[in-house]
């Protein structure tokens, strides 16, 4: 049995393996730069997680395993950020132009926090819960720069 945190996705190209991950949040940002929206999912009780735990909440087993997700879900809750931080005032974001963040419910049953793409802020009257929202990944800079955002936008 491997120890904590050290459960891997393996990539085969044929029969060589490419690369292996280890479940981490570091991981997870990996996957999102290559557009996959990942889980962990428990091999013992079968509980879905994203972002990822190396560790069951549930049986406390340590024997998990990467899952893709499809990146489809409803919007389960949502705020209008009128003030954000200075990287997304860079952006544009303002007290006129506010950008949303949200949870989702996935399809596979989880939730996850990200932000909203694709809707007005400023009219947060027009955003509806429940409405079905589609992955996006936001990709910013360039180089050993770039970082991925996980969005979500209106199906």
């Amino acid at each position: 049995m491997e120890p904590a945190g050290l459960a891997h996705f393996v990539f085969l190209k044929g029969d060589k393996t490419v690369e292996e991950r280890p479940i981490s949040t570091i991981s997870f940002h990996k996957f999102l730069n290559e557009d996959k929206l990942m889980g962990s999912k428990c091999k013992k009780c079968g509980i879905l997680y994203s972002p990822p735990r190396p560790i069951c909440l549930k049986c406390h087993g340590d024997e998990v395993e990467w899952v893709e997700l499809k990146g489809k879900g409803k919007l389960a809750t949502f705020t209008s950020i009128n003030v954000g931080p200075t990287w997304m005032i860079e952006q544009g974001y303002d007290r006129t132009h506010p950008y949303v963040s949200g949870v989702v419910d996935l399809e596979e049953g989880v939730r996850i926090d990200a932000r909203i793409e694709g809707v007005d802020g400023s009219k947060p009257e027009t955003i509806k819960i429940g409405m079905p929202l589609t992955v996006e990944f936001l990709h910013r800079g360039e180089g050993e720069n770039m970082q991925t955002f996980l969005a979500f936008k209106p199906s």
